[in-house]
């Protein structure tokens, strides 16, 4: 059958968060190049087909093309590594400093990534700086509001970052899981599509779409401080993605199937 059970996801996520911990630095970076460059790609792609039809939705709905090569092509991408790699911790499969390892160096990738195509970008569209973007001008409106707009709040616009970014990776994270729900490409990428839709349609906060979307933003003018960038949003945000894929999908996924599969196997072994 096409369908795996959810008992076997959870076991297949403690196996996919020790490989990934195992995985070489050069690995690491280039693996977390493309998934922040291609993650880039799909940002552009979703902000282009709003601006085109004049409904939000239409960007939600397209978006998570990127998420597909991403998890199809076996890249890294750390928002999803939140919730596997921690379990394989949890399992005494991986280390902690592995999987601090794995974190920094997908991160260093993701922002090399992600700034290469920003600059490509800007160049693409605007041919070379002697044309206007409307696109170009979202990003630095979205680059403002995702720092400027939570400082103008302080401590509850911190708040605020952090639970939208909580709620952020709980949905991309499913998104990861539920690829790992069917055997077949296309049962796989119908099945990560639901959840990364959702996310993105509610204007959560994604690490490494905002790795993209904020120091575009500075290098197309926008008003934005590199403390300000890591301050108002990218610390809070990672934070706030890390607390949701690790708790909400990883853990709580792990303790519901994987516990009760092992005791109901005990329970039939000692009847035996």
């Amino acid at each position: 059958m096409d369908y795996v059970k959810p008992e076997q996801v959870a076991e297949q996520m403690a196996a996919i968060g020790e490989a990934k911990a195992r995985l070489s630095v050069p690995d690491l970076l280039l693996r977390g190049f493309l998934g922040g460059a291609i993650l880039a790609f799909a940002t552009t792609l979703a902000y282009t087909a709003s601006a085109q039809t004049e409904i939000g939705l239409a960007g939600a709905l397209v978006f998570p093309v990127g998420f597909v090569i991403i998890v199809l092509l076996g890249l890294e991408l750390v928002t999803g590594s939140f919730a596997t790699i921690p379990l394989a911790v949890l399992r005494r499969r991986a280390t902690i400093s592995g999987m601090l390892r794995n974190f920094g160096w997908v991160i260093a990738g993701h922002i090399a990534g992600s700034a290469l195509y920003a600059a490509l970008f800007y160049i693409a569209v605007t041919n070379a700086g002697h044309a206007a973007n409307p696109i170009v001008q979202t990003i630095i409106g979205a680059a403002e509001a995702k720092t400027n707009g939570y400082a103008a709040l302080g401590a509850d616009g911190l708040l605020t970052v952090f639970v939208k970014a909580v709620l952020c990776n709980w949905m991309v994270t499913l998104g990861v899981v539920m690829a790992m729900t069917s055997r077949s490409t296309a049962g796989k990428i119908m099945a990560m599509w639901l959840p990364v839709l959702t996310f993105f349609a509610q204007g959560f906060e994604h690490a490494v779409v905002n790795m993209f979307v904020i120091p575009a933003g500075i290098l197309y003018g926008a008003d934005i401080t590199l403390g300000g960038w890591w301050l108002w949003n990218q610390l809070p945000v990672l934070l706030g993605n890390f607390v949701g894929g690790m708790i909400f999908t990883g853990m709580f996924l792990y303790f519901t199937h994987v516990k009760k599969e092992k005791a109901s196997a005990s329970q039939h072994t000692k009847a035996a």
